[in-house]
């Protein structure tokens, strides 16, 4: 038993020293990037209730919208082949994400102009101009988050044997994670306690420090300059072709047709733009891994199929959220209070699991992730049809509980995926093989959204909107019980069937070519 003890203590003693350990200063750039995107969240709350009460959007639409600003983490290949290729005055790290800055900085006027009813923001319809404001700081982060990346790969000494280099890859995508949920921390509970006592638009004036904590790192560090490498054309134009299709496509969707045909073919925007994407990054993917290994390529393949089913797996929607509002009565502070909560739990997840995810295989850890997260999410359920309550327990007793108990594991599945693309990045082409997987990962998410979209139409939830002093829609809750339900049953099912048909039974580990 002692040695049992002794083992535990030793495992918890290197959990939390060893992330420490790891730091260097070369590594700051990149994590003040990573940080500038975890407190990000301080408008999450602000932006909320603002859309609650300000656009008449149901949560279908809302969802929808969703979709689109997702579009632009789909499509990093672009700023991959930018940011590996074409210096701009001689810089391919710090110009980046400067303009990134400037691109977040723009996107947050608009919605300062939006809250605050400002003329010079009533240029278009609220919806479109909310809409132009999310995918202007999207791509901000997304330009920034390839330099990120790019640079994560880059910071560590590849002359050192093997076993140490993948060790050091893995501690700098923790230190990374780490870097979020330490900013998702210092801003959770201030994002709910702001939104509490100021305005919305004062909220989001106050967020203008994130595009300037992002830069802080490239500024004070001097930065290797990293060996441009030839612009693989293939990947460049046909990235900005692809971009260009989804502009229209986007344009399509919200234009008024008059030809029945068209304005059919565009209603599908989303999911065109969805299958189209998966063949583009499919194919660019296909191109860079042509000089792997058989063995390599099949491992890479399947890790990334399970990953990619695991994060489009749907969300019950805002719904959820609005029902939490209206019918339990919970506040900004106390959506503050929760957010806090979530965030500091994560961070000491994050921090007691990292020894235990940087030597574990991506399959093993999203597997015991999507029981443990299923298990965690009935308590919500329980809510809904009362019996918490029932025992004498109250929903904020119920909505602190579960969060504590979920948000350790909230961050953790990131890690095998960063690990294993910074792993097998190819020197010269990191930044594009980095946003070709990121780009694969995040459409993941646009087929979550997709999901979530068709199985809130299947099941409408609606909040009480009001427009011009009339009521358009009456709150309706009545389908969110058995959503939540549907919802549950197919994170855990389907991701478990995938990791066991692609990872677990016996031939599993043979090549896809030799099956």
């Amino acid at each position: 038993m002692s040695f049992t003890l002794d083992d535990i203590k030793n495992s918890i003693k290197n959990s939390l020293i060893n992330p420490i350990k790891h730091f260097k200063l070369r590594y700051l750039p990149l994590l003040m990037i990573y940080f500038a995107y975890g407190a990000s969240g301080i408008t999450g709350v602000a932006e909320s209730f603002w859309v609650k009460k300000e656009l008449n959007l149901s949560a279908a639409a809302l969802v929808g919208l969703g979709v689109w600003l997702t579009i632009p983490w789909t499509i990093k290949m672009v700023f991959g082949q930018l940011v590996d290729s074409v210096p701009i005055f001689g810089s391919q790290r710090r110009a980046y994400v400067y303009i990134g800055a400037g691109l977040i900085a723009l996107g947050t006027l608009l919605l300062i102009g939006l809250a605050g009813h400002h003329q010079w923001a009533n240029f278009a319809p609220p919806g479109v101009v909310y809409l132009l404001s999310g995918l202007l700081s999207t791509i901000g982060f997304v330009l920034q988050d390839v330099v990120a990346d790019t640079m994560s790969t880059e910071v560590v000494d590849r002359n050192q044997p093997p076993e140490k280099v993948e060790e050091e890859l893995a501690y700098v995508q923790i230190l990374g994670r780490l870097a979020v949920s330490i900013a998702m921390v210092l801003t959770a509970y201030l994002s709910g306690w702001l939104a509490q006592h100021f305005s919305y638009e004062t909220v989001f004036k106050i967020s203008l420090i994130i595009p300037l904590i992002s830069i802080v790192g490239v500024t004070i560090v001097k930065l290797d300059v990293a060996k441009p490498s030839p612009i693989n054309c293939k990947i460049l134009c046909g990235g900005i072709l692809f971009a260009f299709f989804v502009g229209i496509m986007g344009f399509g969707q919200y234009h008024q047709w008059d030809n029945p045909i068209l304005k059919t073919i565009f209603s599908f925007s989303q999911e065109i733009v969805f299958l189209v994407s998966l063949g583009v990054i499919s194919y660019m993917l296909s191109l860079v891994l042509k000089d792997v290994s058989p063995q390599t390529r099949s491992f890479i393949v399947k890790t990334a199929i399970v990953i990619f089913i695991y994060r489009a797996m749907p969300s019950v929607g805002p719904g959820l959220q609005w029902w939490e509002i209206d019918v339990l009565h919970f506040n900004e502070e106390f959506f503050g209070v929760l957010s806090q909560i979530g965030a500091v739990l994560s961070i000491l997840g994050m921090w007691l699991f990292s020894d235990f995810i940087a030597k574990k295989p991506a399959h093993y850890t999203l597997l015991w992730l999507t029981i443990v997260t299923t298990i965690l999410f009935l308590p919500i359920i329980g809510l809904y049809y009362g019996i918490p309550q029932k025992l004498g327990l109250s929903p904020h007793s119920v909505a602190i509980i579960d969060t504590a108990l979920e948000s350790p594991f909230a961050q953790l599945s990131m890690i095998p995926l960063l690990t294993l693309i910074a792993i097998y990045a190819p020197e010269g082409h990191r930044a594009t093989w980095f946003a070709l997987m990121s780009s694969l990962m995040n459409l993941a998410l646009t087929g979550a959204g997709l999901l979530t979209k068709y199985l809130n139409q299947l099941f409408p939830v609606t909040r009480k909107m009001v427009e011009n002093g009339h009521i358009v829609s009456h709150a309706d809750y009545s389908n969110l019980g058995l959503l939540m339900i549907i919802v549950t049953i197919l994170n855990v099912t389907i991701p478990v069937v995938t990791i066991y048909y692609l990872m677990i039974r016996p031939s599993a580990n043979k090549p896809l070519s030799q099956k």
